[in-house]
């Protein structure tokens, strides 16, 4: 998976590209961890993600919780499948998916 980091001022966008799982997540956590204080408006683009599993799911429920806090996420460009994944696990009740 590759993450593509644009921060205009303290607007964060996270492009993904690949599949979002056990393997990877740790990789989008880290990118958070480090990325995220200051933080006001964080999006996620799915536009290139295959795949997203439990783990990556795990990191966005994170990132959600971290984001109440501090200001705003949502989540663009996802496709059928990752939608069918975010309805099946009630994810569209929780994130803000344009």
């Amino acid at each position: 998976m590759t993450i593509e980091q644009t921060k205009n001022g303290n607007a964060l966008n996270l492009a993904l590209e690949g599949r979002l799982d056990t393997m990877t997540a740790p990789q989008l956590e880290a990118a958070l961890k480090e990325a995220l204080p200051g933080v006001e408006a964080l999006t996620f683009d799915f536009e290139k993600l295959e795949y997203i599993s439990s783990a990556g799911l795990r990191v966005l429920l994170s990132a959600q919780k971290t984001m109440n806090k501090q200001g705003t996420m949502k989540v663009i460009h996802a496709n059928e499948m990752i939608m069918e994944i975010f309805e099946v696990t009630g994810f569209t009740d929780i994130l803000n998916i344009e």
